[in-house]
């Protein structure tokens, strides 16, 4: 079998030794006679499962005391709207950052719960870039401020987060969680969709400060409140116990790696391999100028659209699959989250060389 190099926004590529290892105990784990999604989330080993997973994840983000950590469903889209029911008092005001489609979603969640301020937005420039945000922009009466860190449609990603005083810091991190050391410190609650960096879709990770549960609204229903699952330890209901596992796996592949300060050495080599190909290039350009652009999602384009075509038929017949760009956007798309190797993007700025040079040939 020969595996092929998946760059698609996601559910994204995997590790290649985590999934190995789950075909292996696909039939029997451990010896029990039983595959994980076979078995209670209350048993015993499911137990030992779901606190290996957060230890491991704890310990690769160092995330400090006095911070909660829920694996949750629903992905990032059902925290668009949990995020206020449980931080936006009835009186209050909320703000956020806008820089494409996904804060817009977040946006719009908002606005059904309360008042949600745009403190800052890149729309005017196409969000091709990340808006300044000086600490005057953040009111210090605000409930919480929201950002996304990166961007997978647009290409853009934030270097460090804007510094918002004693406002709380919420972060949808669902593309670039685990893709380099951050100080949690600095976020009251950060959220992100497993399956691009963490694991296959099904589960969401939240990390939440201590201090901000127990604060939602009394209408808010139980399953929306984060105090429902701190208080369960993400067991209220039966959890997404096999994306739990692979989570849990890939974290250990982390650890197994060299931490986060190795993958965002990875990471930094995989994106100036592209990166560098672009700015050379006479055909292909890149959508986003430093320095704000995306490590994880590499937006380009020729600049026409049969020939963009091509490139993407043609990459996928040389095995370089997920490469066509968002439909807002078009042109192409490399993501290379936390599990595409280093020979794939070593791969791919070849093609796109080959390719330029049987343009100029022809």
């Amino acid at each position: 079998m020969t595996r092929v190099y998946n760059f698609s926004a996601g559910p994204a590529t995997l590790p290649e030794p985590v999934l190995r290892r789950a075909a292996a105990e696909m039939l029997d784990y451990r010896g029990l006679g039983i595959s994980v999604m076979e078995m209670s989330h209350r048993s015993p080993a499911f137990d030992d499962i779901i606190k290996r997973a957060e230890a491991a994840l704890r310990r690769l983000l160092a995330i400090p005391e006095g911070y909660t950590v829920l694996f949750l469903q629903g992905g990032a889209a059902l925290q668009f709207a949990m995020v206020p029911l449980n931080l936006l008092p009835e009186t209050g005001k909320a703000a956020y950052v806008h820089t494409g489609v996904w804060s817009k979603k977040a946006i719009a969640e908002a606005r059904r719960v309360g008042e949600a301020r745009v403190i800052a937005s890149s729309e005017d420039r196409g969000f091709a870039a990340i808006p300044e945000i000086g600490p005057q922009a953040v009111e210090p009466d605000a409930a919480y401020v929201h950002i996304t860190t990166n961007n997978t449609i647009y290409g853009t990603a934030f270097d460090d987060p804007p510094d918002c005083g004693e406002v709380p810091l919420a972060a949808d991190m669902s593309s670039d969680i685990l893709s380099k050391p951050i100080d949690v410190a600095k976020y009251g609650l950060i959220y992100a969709g497993a399956q691009k960096n963490a694991g296959p879709a099904g589960v969401t990770i939240v990390i939440l400060r201590n201090d901000l549960i127990g604060r939602a609204r009394p209408s808010t229903p139980a399953m929306l409140d984060y105090a429902t699952h701190a208080k369960a330890k993400s067991l209220y209901n039966t959890p997404p116990c096999y994306a739990i596992y692979i989570a849990g796996l890939v974290f250990e592949w982390l650890e197994e790696q060299g931490g986060l300060a190795e993958i965002a050495r990875r990471n930094r080599q995989k994106a100036a391999l592209l990166y560098d190909c672009l700015d050379r290039s006479r055909l292909f350009r890149a959508k986003v100028q430093s320095p704000h652009r995306s490590r994880m999602n590499v937006v380009f384009t020729t600049d026409d659209d049969a020939l963009d075509k091509s490139f993407v038929t043609s990459a996928e017949s040389a095995g370089l699959l997920g490469l066509k760009g968002h439909r807002l956007v078009g042109g192409m798309r490399a993501s290379m989250y936390n599990a595409m190797p280093v020979a794939g993007a070593e791969r791919l700025a070849a093609f796109m060389a080959r390719f330029e040079a049987g343009r100029r040939a022809s």
